[in-house]
């Protein structure tokens, strides 16, 4: 593999909560999709050309009526998907993790497959389809005689489905168990021969690894790689931890390499920024098992693949200027979308406020998007004039309903200016600052500094006064996350909550992130 004009990359190549990334090569393109849990809309696309530099094209599941997601529980919803391509077809495959298994169309499973399919990488996909296989990380793969297979956790599962992928034709058998705890994240690729079985295992927490195993049927049996696992962190000091969950892609050249989740710690084992995606070089030894970065486990700084280069403009701020949202943003579950609007105020984006706080599932139309690093600043201009007790508009801090920091301009008997944590469902809220009714704009600022982050306020973009500071955010990941699961990472963004009945607009002119 030669990269002849010697570039350099770091990992993370996708960075914020980005985990479980499926990749595939199209051509000269290539195409990456990840996990999104509660978020909607759900499953985000990459592409790139270099296999470093990634561009957001999208969303495979955009529309309220083909996805539920309303009452969905935190770190519930979507769980890793697989995209694969064939016949000028692109597939996704999806679990949705249900709260219950009575939530699962009368099935009784906690787990369904969700299925989609376009002609375009981008989209629209068609409304998913679902398969009732309980069990999680689906992947598809197409044998060489167009059999379509699905293969699923635990270990490398095989079912055998119709030419459309609409049923289950021969069930699941478990063709390799893996060869520790919790093997899931499973996918075969086949290579001179060989049918390639791939596996996550460990957990998705410290100690998480990629092994591989081999055999000449699909079915086995399977010889385990010598090297495995052929992909883990074997120093606990390094920046880059928790690395697993991999899918093996080979460029139009022919040089093999691996995307992989993984995580930054930030100030002793906490992933506040979630799981992201990695990429190592893959090389083959001369019996045919792959080795990943030297077997030196992930790379903080790697050589680029010898492919050309193709970068893209980060897109970070948003000014409501357009006529739909930037893919940048998620809303935590499924939005309303009568409450909020484009077009109304044009150039501003209209909240008309959740009449469920932040703390409650039902909560809607909280709008984020993901915190790319330990060290940034976000900054919105707000135009709002709350008049009644319990309304509040502004910025959040979010992990989920337990655990976020709210900064608002909000109505407590008088205009104020507050900022309000809930750290694993005990609410505190700081010191108020009192602002005039009138004051017209106001501009909220949060700057995050790893686990600090410090709250300012102005009435006119230059003049600056701190709100309020919290040094702790270790609840703000997943190692500080007390109730329910916690597969997710801390994101950033603006809200409205309006408990009662009177009519009043939050409107959003910009938000700025500054890394």
């Amino acid at each position: 593999m030669v990269n002849k004009e010697k570039k350099f990359y770091k990992n993370p190549v996708v960075r914020g909560f980005f985990p479980d990334p499926s990749v595939i090569r199209a051509g000269e393109d290539f195409y990456l999709i990840n996990s999104s849990f509660q978020y909607f809309p759900a499953i985000p696309i990459h592409h790139s050309r270099d296999l470093v530099h990634w561009e957001l094209i999208g969303h495979a599941i955009t529309q309220n009526e083909h996805l539920d997601l309303s009452d969905i529980a935190d770190s519930h919803g979507i769980w890793a998907p697989d995209i694969s391509y064939h016949d000028g077809k692109y597939y996704i495959f999806a679990p949705l993790r249900l709260n219950n298994p009575d939530d699962g169309n009368g099935s009784g499973m906690l787990r369904i497959q969700l299925v989609m399919t376009s002609d375009k990488p981008e989209g629209p996909y068609s409304k998913p389809w679902t398969l009732k296989v309980d069990s999680i990380d689906p992947s598809h793969f197409i044998d060489d005689d167009g059999t379509h297979y699905l293969i699923t956790a635990p270990g490398v599962s095989i079912s055998v489905l119709n030419d459309s992928c609409t049923e289950v034709i021969k069930p699941s058998v478990c063709a390799w168990e893996g060869t520790a705890r919790c093997p899931e994240g499973p996918h075969i690729f086949k290579k001179d021969g060989w049918y390639y079985a791939v596996l996550a295992e460990g957990g998705t927490g410290y100690g998480h690894r990629i092994s591989v195993a081999r055999a000449k049927n699909i079915y086995g049996p399977y010889e385990e790689c010598p090297h495995n696992p052929v992909m883990t962190q074997k120093y606990p000091e390094a920046e880059i931890q928790r690395a697993g969950h991999g899918k093996f892609v080979q460029t139009q050249n022919g040089d093999w390499w691996v995307m992989y989740l993984c995580v930054r710690r930030n100030e002793g084992n906490y992933s506040t920024i979630g799981r992201e995606t990695a990429l190592d070089p893959v090389v083959w030894t001369d019996d045919g098992w792959p080795v990943i970065n030297g077997s030196n486990g992930p790379s903080a700084v790697q050589l680029a693949p010898s492919i050309p280069e193709k970068i893209y403009k980060e897109l970070l701020s948003d000014d409501f200027g357009s006529e739909k949202l930037s893919p940048i943003w998620e809303w935590v579950r499924n939005p309303r979308m009568d409450n909020f609007s484009l077009e109304e105020r044009p150039c501003f984006l209209r909240l008309k406020g959740s009449k469920y706080d932040l703390c409650d599932r039902r909560a809607y139309n909280v709008l984020v998007r993901r915190e790319p690093e330990h060290f940034y600043t976000a900054t919105i201009k707000l135009d709002y004039n709350p008049d009644h007790n319990g309304q509040e508009a502004g910025l959040v801090c979010y992990y989920g309903v337990n655990n976020y920091i709210k900064f608002c301009k909000c109505y407590n008997d008088r205009i104020k200016i507050n900022v309000i944590e809930n750290r694993n469902g005990v609410i505190k809220a700081f010191e108020g600052h009192d602002v005039p009714f009138d004051s017209g704009f106001i501009y909220l600022k949060v700057e995050t500094r790893r686990q600090t982050r410090s709250f300012y306020f102005s009435l006119d973009n230059k003049n600056w006064k701190l709100a309020g500071e919290e040094q702790d955010c270790t609840f703000l990941c997943d190692e500080g996350v007390e109730k329910g699961k916690h597969h997710t990472g801390t994101m950033v963004g603006i809200y409205s909550y309006n408990p009662i009945h009177t009519f009043v607009n939050a409107d959003f002119d910009w938000f700025v992130m500054e890394l």
